[in-house]
């Protein structure tokens, strides 16, 4: 898939490839559904949603800390959930994403998100792939 670039300049490849996956917001990359329930409930969702991109910058919301805490029991997906901003434009977006995609593993009957604000976000909460990938983007983070 091609990205158009307004302007005369080339994006490097990797902003390219970056922003390629974000006109999706990444649904593309999401991996098939398991095929039986994993062994480790939690760890798996915590892997699962690795594969769901901010709606605004192309990392995952484990990548950018926003997901507090995880929780599995018979199967309900329980997800403690913070935002960069309590005004943040994208919360319906971030949400949805994270309920289309737990939704697709067979495992997974039901989704609660819980908003969780204290602590609050900060950049701290970033990882270091995530920091690695910002850094890649050309978005410094402190």
């Amino acid at each position: 898939m091609k990205v158009p670039v307004l302007n005369s300049r080339r994006l490097p490849d990797v902003i390219a490839a970056a922003a390629a996956a974000h006109v999706s917001g990444g649904r593309d990359l999401w991996t098939d559904p398991l095929l039986s329930p994993p062994s480790d409930q939690t760890e798996a969702t915590w892997k699962v949603l690795g594969e769901v991109l901010d709606p605004e910058i192309p990392i995952s919301v484990v990548e950018l800390g926003l997901v507090y805490g995880v929780a599995c029991s018979v199967g309900i997906a329980e997800i403690e959930l913070t935002f960069t901003a309590t005004a943040c434009p994208c919360m319906d977006f971030i949400r949805e994403d994270i309920r289309d995609r737990l939704m697709q593993e067979s495992w997974i009957d039901e989704v609660e998100i819980h908003e969780v604000w204290s602590p609050p976000w900060t950049n701290d909460r970033i990882t270091d792939e995530g920091r690695e990938k910002l850094r890649r983007l050309g978005v410094g983070v402190g």
